[in-house]
């Protein structure tokens, strides 16, 4: 049971009634591992309900006082309590699909008036469903599903939300305790299954630690580096008698002392002297940045230094501000990947060395000195070695570093004047550009013009491939959580679900799912549920009948040699297949296809004002590819900015 930093600090807890007050302790572990091999922070577990001298630290009284439905020391089920705990810590959405083991949760649900339960179709949309809301909002999504295949089908989204560091708790029913073991109907032992790919987890055994474990749930989910936690409660613990002792003191003194400190004052001062001595200084900003957005803006105006973004750094700092090299990496721009080449100073904030940014490691930022700051230990020279480095939350960091900058009255004194000279050539000789067709519609340009209508202010998730490569490239982000995607896990099938979170966090937003018709067929069942809760949730689906990315590659590197990845139907070519538009048609959503170039402004007009839920199929060229790329482990020399599927390689 392994606990460990967070990558991309999210908000603090603060709308959450009283989780982050609490600090707690671990339950009893299903199996002695008690730690993951690639992140070493791990949760120092004892067993339950150990006397009261032993233990640190006590919950702190909420700031108002919780109304409970039950009158004081009443009796009631163990999923009342659990559901009564989510709503002690401000929890009032759910995304949860019943099965035999989790009944007793969903008849509790149905007696609550605080939480509501958007019904998924399948449990891989549940789990996506919960990222999206926690990915636009910053605070923890929820999520419930049965034993057995129903705790399995949420494999793929905890992985997704522990990669891109996703606060995420997910509960599981499981068979009762004297069934664990024998192989009985619907069990599977979904904590060892889920063991590396998530932040912590539990087996509930006692019916009396409901409530503590739902604390120390949301406080591991949301604090350092975030990540999912699952808790699997048996059926017969849901179906026990209990009254809840919502104050039971709770203790985690191996996970709170490894959570990371302020940044000294030395440390600070080093790296403005870095800054102060840099002539070609870049910011290389990530996922960890998305909470420190103000103070990301502030420092950028206050030393003019060029910002370069990976694809889960979109939106911290303005994609069309002048300062600002938009993506960096393997689908970055070429004058963000020639600045980070060329530079003498990297700050890398809130970021992990990812592959598909650095490409070969010992190449990339060669001629540089390194400065990290992530909220994770164990990302501190994983990957590159930096010459300053400091474990800590970027917020407080870049707080204390615009401090020491206008102290010295260092606003616009940095000398980066001629380097920002010769990063405007670049971007002159080297813009982001497509193939413009007579008839035929770029997907680039659909992007644009959604761009354009939305004046850049809707939600935007996706799935995974081509276009999910060129909606982080032609739309412009201006704030932090508009852009949802699957980033190191890259799971396709992500993009509806996670608009349906997002749609119902924010409900006066527009929310747009750009997808692929690969990535968009994978759950495709969530329209019903998109219908069912009337969410207002655009689908624009560039089609291309064709598993994009991987055609590309096979272009590429494969002499153009097909290996199943026509996702049409072969006897029939000249047709659209499968007809998207029946789908939509079957779950009550309007829907139209537009092929032609002139058609597309009129029909994506008429998606935004068509009230509610909406299907766009726009048909588009399989052969187009994603550039600028630069192939795996190369380096920046290696930059292709030229071809598509047309020519031959």
């Amino acid at each position: 049971m392994a606990a460990t930093a967070s990558r991309a600090p999210f908000p603090s807890p603060a709308p959450h009634s009283n989780f982050p007050k609490r600090i707690v302790r671990s339950t009893l572990p299903l199996s002695p591992t008690l730690t993951k091999p690639h992140h070493p922070l791990a949760i120092s577990c004892s067993l339950p309900k150990p006397p009261a001298a032993s233990t640190t630290s006590t919950a702190a009284p909420s700031a108002e006082p919780f109304l409970s439905r039950f009158p004081a020391g009443a009796p009631r089920k163990g999923a009342d309590i659990l559901v009564e705990a989510l709503e002690r810590q401000g929890v009032t959405t759910v995304f949860a699909y019943p099965g035999g083991a989790s009944m007793e949760i969903h008849q509790a649900l149905t007696r609550s008036h605080t939480i509501r339960n958007v019904l998924p179709r399948h449990e891989q949309g549940g789990v996506f469903a919960a990222e999206g809301f926690a990915r636009s909002t910053g605070l923890p999504g929820v999520c419930i599903a049965t034993s057995g295949p129903g705790a399995t089908n949420l494999v793929s989204g905890l992985a997704d939300a522990l990669m891109d560091s996703v606060p995420v708790v997910a509960v599981t029913g499981q068979v009762p305790r004297r069934m664990i073991g024998t192989d009985a109907f619907q069990e599977t032992p979904i904590v060892e299954v889920t063991r590396s790919i998530t932040k912590h987890n539990y087996l509930v055994l006692d019916v009396d630690d409901i409530p503590r474990v739902v604390a120390e749930a949301f406080f591991v989910a949301t604090s350092g580096r975030p990540g999912p936690v699952l808790i699997d409660v048996p059926k017969d613990v849901q179906q026990q008698l209990a009254v809840p002792d919502w104050d039971q003191p709770v203790n985690l003194p191996g996970y709170v002392a490894r959570l990371p400190k302020g940044p000294s004052e030395a440390q600070l001062e080093q790296i403005v002297r870095l800054i102060l001595e840099a002539r070609k200084p870049v910011l290389y900003v990530g996922g960890g940045s998305l909470n420190s957005s103000a103070e990301l803006r502030r420092f950028v105006e206050l030393t003019g230094i060029p910002v370069a973004s990976t694809l889960m750094g979109l939106g911290a700092f303005p994609v069309a501000h002048e300062h600002s090299l938009q993506m960096l990496g393997m689908h970055g721009t070429v004058y963000a990947n020639y600045a980070v080449d060329n530079s003498d100073l990297l700050l890398a904030f809130g970021v992990r060395f990812d592959d598909r940014v650095t490409g070969k490691l010992e190449a990339f930022a060669s001629r540089a000195k390194i400065v990290h700051i992530d909220i994770d230990s164990a990302e501190i020279g994983k990957n590159k070695q930096a010459h300053v480095s400091a474990c800590a939350d970027l917020k407080l960091a870049l707080e204390g570093i615009n401090r020491i900058l206008e102290d010295k009255g260092m606003k616009g004194k940095v000398d980066v004047g001629g380097w920002r000279e010769e990063l405007n050539v670049q971007k002159q000789k080297f813009p982001l550009s497509y193939k413009i067709f007579e008839d035929g519609i770029s997907p680039q340009y659909a992007i644009e013009v959604l761009d354009e209508l939305t004046n850049g202010d809707a939600i935007i998730s996706t799935g995974v491939g081509q276009h999910q490569m060129w909606a982080a490239q032609f739309y412009k982000y201006k704030r932090p959580r508009q852009w949802l995607t699957s980033g190191g896990l890259g799971a396709m099938g992500f993009g509806l679900p996670a608009a349906i979170g997002a749609a119902v966090a924010n409900p006066g937003a527009v929310v747009v799912d750009i997808d692929g018709d690969g990535s968009f067929i994978m759950n495709v069942q969530e329209l019903a549920t998109i219908r069912v809760e009337n969410l207002p949730v655009k689908i624009l689906l560039l089609n291309n009948q064709h598993l994009g990315m991987v055609v590309q590659w096979e272009d590429r590197f494969y002499k153009s040699n097909r290996a199943h990845t026509y996702l049409g139907d072969p006897s029939r070519e000249n047709e659209i297949f499968p007809n998207m538009l029946k789908f939509a048609d079957a779950c009550g959503i309007p829907a139209a296809r537009v092929t032609k170039k002139e058609e597309l402004r009129a029909a994506i007009e008429k998606m935004l004002d068509t009230p509610g839920p909406y299907l766009l199929d726009v048909v588009v060229p399989h052969q187009e590819h994603v550039l600028p790329m630069i192939p795996s482990n190369g380096s920046f020399k290696d930059v292709i900015t030229e071809g598509d599927g047309r020519t031959r390689y």
